[in-house]
């Protein structure tokens, strides 16, 4: 038990024991007792006034302090107890809540690691990272963090995004260096030290964290900054009561009413309660002084990549080169990148099982290092890789030209090659969050009034993520150092927040006013250095952790404001001798109740929202999107394939897809939209009020049917051998708008029920 709580409960039993001899008739020991319950609060009181005092400042603590020796001196021991018990019960709850939300959320710097594998004479052992010496030859296995900083002595594939924020693993040659805290995402990889332990990226990265956790401005307690005032008025009110009284009590009597109690206990409760009401959202407030920083936050500054983004990549595009068609350069690619456990691998793979695309097998599968995959699909030779893989076998990409100019303005790149020549390219991305600009939102209308990005990513990507998000500024290619002079800079803004996730953003995080880590998949630094950790993956939980941090501290301010209005009053007239000390104490304990229940209300309003009723079907509307985006990716590799030539016949292929999707289309996505109609949109209708919430959604509805109405009938009559050029060209256009279309229409409709659904 910890020291408050366990002062606490001393003081309660020592009480009850005084109070059972002074009811058995023996007051004059139950008063020695009472007086025993004193003595540790009273230390604890002299301890933290003598602290305050050597800062330079008066704390809450005095009052109290004064009231209890008081009560002492003029005998009034039961009195003097009860006012410790009151002390005591406030100390313990603040105790109690801060131990909690620590132990929620305590976590090591979990990337860091203890030990490595050094090779010498041939034999590979496993030591400690502090024994790695310059010039060490260390073996890195796959999945595991790269210990010190180092040159390669072979080509590898290392995962920086938690040091860089760079989402794509990077491909690494033999001679290169690299930093200590990367992952090894490819093979066995093995490197010579360049820098022991103590003196490697990780352990820079470390020590900025401890630095700029000293940069953090101190928080002084909302009840020391009332006291401030409150204590020379309180003084002033009890010697003028003895003077004109003429007796001690009088002076006792306003000492024991003004006891801030409200101070102590009221502001507590309101910012525990406001940390209850976070974790319903699965957001772990580091204590109250966490809480009231971020009450106070004017400025938010986003990591980008798994903050603002997914933080995985995701294809945008395929593009072919002469000779090859996009849907067969994405299946051979896809059916060699299936075998692999590689993050751009798997995005591949996923996009063509989307596209409905049906994948192969491959044969002689070689994973190699610096990036790649290459093997046998169908009896095909499949290369897919970098450019550089691609070069380093004698098939470099085209340099010049439209695939070129796409693949350099692509966040990232695969390029792949099939029968020796190279085929085309894998353009991907980094996705923006679906409830970023909902995020964004909310922080606004909380009151936060600059939002800016700095990341360790590309400028261009960064720019553009910014672009769409409309926030106010965005810098990128920032180092762990650099993220500390921006919080320094962004500061001057007013209070800021930092919300990140990887080992890059603790040090920002530690140096802001409030840092905010994406603990549910983020590294274990991020979510040390922070105050607050969102224990899901949800943006949108930003914003309701500031609007809960104000409500919190509101109602706290005005639990604080009414109970110390009462105690003036009843000041006054215990001033005029009308209010014994011990009644005081009791009158003190009933605005100490009002105060505490006041404060209580931080725990009502906002619950997370309850789900839609079963009847409005929310469950299978999600089920019936996943296969809708599989439909409209297929929609736009048809109509990429698509050739609309004037004496051109049509591929038996192309008019299977065709009718293939006229057929779906009526399947799926009109009856999906008239059971939404009936089913789901006048439940989601009633949750979200107004007078026609839903008639943008409806109208879009309109417009898909109407787009695919004409495309089924269009398709209906198309046959390979007598379809003319303007017939592709229409059943073209109307696969890209249903496409366009689809995809806009599920977008809204999940950010709605989202919405709906917390």
């Amino acid at each position: 038990m910890k020291l408050r709580r366990a002062i606490l409960a001393y003081v309660v039993a020592v009480m009850g024991a005084g109070g059972a001899l002074y009811l058995a008739g023996r007051p004059g020991i139950a008063a020695v007792v009472w007086s025993l319950a004193v003595l540790p609060v009273a230390a604890m009181l002299s301890r933290d006034a003598a602290r305050a005092l050597w800062g330079g400042s008066l704390g809450v603590d005095v009052i109290a302090l004064l009231a209890i020796g008081g009560a002492a001196v003029l005998g009034e021991y039961f009195t003097a107890a009860l006012i410790a018990l009151m002390v005591a019960g406030g100390n313990a709850l603040e105790e109690l809540a801060e131990a909690r939300a620590r132990r929620e959320m305590t976590a090591l710097l979990a990337r860091t690691p203890r030990t490595a594998h050094r090779r010498r004479d041939g034999v590979v052992a496993e030591v400690p990272v502090a024994d790695i010496a310059i010039g060490d030859e260390l073996l890195v296995k796959p999945g595991e963090t790269v210990p010190v900083d180092g040159t390669l002595l072979a080509d590898a594939v290392v995962d920086e995004s938690a040091l860089t924020g760079e989402p794509l693993p990077v491909a690494f040659a033999a001679g290169e260096p690299v930093r200590s805290g990367g992952v090894n995402a490819g093979g066995p990889a093995l490197l010579r030290a360049t820098a022991a332990a103590g003196a490697s990226t990780l352990a820079a990265i470390v020590r900025l964290v401890h630095a700029a956790e000293g940069e953090r401005p101190p928080m002084i307690r909302l009840a020391d900054r009332w006291a401030m005032l409150f204590l020379p008025f309180t003084l002033a009110v009890a010697g003028l009561a003895w003077a004109l009284g003429g007796t001690a009590e009088r002076a006792l009597a306003v000492l024991v009413v003004a006891t801030p109690c409200p101070l102590i206990l009221a502001a507590p409760v309101a910012l525990v309660c406001g940390i209850s009401r976070a974790a319903r959202h699965g957001i772990m407030v580091k204590g109250g002084g966490a809480l009231e920083r971020l009450a106070r936050v004017r400025t938010a500054l986003f990591d980008k990549t798994g903050t603002l983004t997914s933080g995985t990549p995701a294809l945008t595009g395929v593009e072919p080169l002469p000779g090859f068609s996009a849907e067969e350069v994405l299946r051979l690619a896809a059916s060699l990148d299936q075998v692999s456990h590689h993050v751009v691998a798997q995005a591949i793979a996923a996009a063509a099982r989307e596209a409905g695309l049906a994948l192969t097998l491959p044969e002689a599968v070689e994973e190699i290092p610096g990036g790649g995959l290459a093997g046998r699909v169908e009896g095909r030779p499949v290369l897919v890789g970098g450019a550089s893989l691609l070069a380093a076998r004698g098939l470099a990409p085209p340099s010049g030209g439209a695939v070129a100019r796409l693949a350099a303005a692509a966040s990232a790149c695969a390029w792949v090659a099939i029968d020796g020549r190279v085929a085309g390219a894998l353009l991907l991305a980094d996705r923006i969050r679906p409830e970023a600009p909902r995020a964004l939102r909310s922080l606004r209308t909380a009151g936060v009034n600059r939002i800016v990005m700095a990341t360790g990513d590309r400028a261009e990507t960064a720019e553009a993520v910014g672009t769409a998000l409309g926030l106010d500024a965005v810098h990128a290619g920032l180092t762990p150092q650099g993220k500390i002079e921006m919080v320094r800079r962004e500061r001057a803004h007013g209070p800021l927040l930092m919300i990140g996730d990887g080992v890059n953003d603790a040090p920002a995080l530690a140096a802001a006013d409030v840092g905010m880590a994406m603990g549910a998949r983020g590294a274990a630094a991020a979510a040390e250095a922070a105050d607050v950790v969102l224990m899901v993956d949800r943006l949108d939980r930003v914003g309701i952790a500031v609007a809960s941090a104000r409500r919190a501290r509101a109602i706290a301010l005005q639990s604080v404001a009414a109970g110390m209005g009462l105690c003036m009053i009843a000041m006054g007239v215990a001033a005029f001798g009308y209010i014994p000390p011990v009644f005081g104490a009791l009158l003190q304990e009933a605005i100490d109740v009002a105060v505490i229940l006041n404060a209580l209300r931080v725990l009502a309003g906002d619950a997370p929202p309850a789900p839609l009723p079963e009847a409005a079907r929310v469950r299978g509307v999600f089920d019936d999107h996943v296969r809708l985006r599989a439909l409209a990716a297929r929609m736009r590799h048809t109509a990429d394939r698509l050739r609309a030539e004037d004496g051109a016949a049509l591929p038996a292929e192309d008019a299977a897809a065709l009718h293939g999707i006229g057929a779906d289309l009526r399947r799926m996505v009109l009856p999906h939209q008239a059971a939404e109609e009936r089913d789901t949109y006048p439940e989601l209708a009633r949750r979200l009020g107004g007078r026609d919430p839903l008639g943008t959604m409806t109208r879009m509805h309109e417009d898909i049917v109407e787009h695919a109405t004409r495309f089924t009938a269009l398709v209906q009559g198309i046959v390979a051998d007598t379809v003319s050029a303007g017939e592709l060209r229409e059943a073209k256009r109307l696969l890209y708008v249903l496409d366009a279309a689809l995809a806009l229409h599920l977008a809204a409709e999940e950010e709605l029920l989202k919405q709906v659904e917390g």
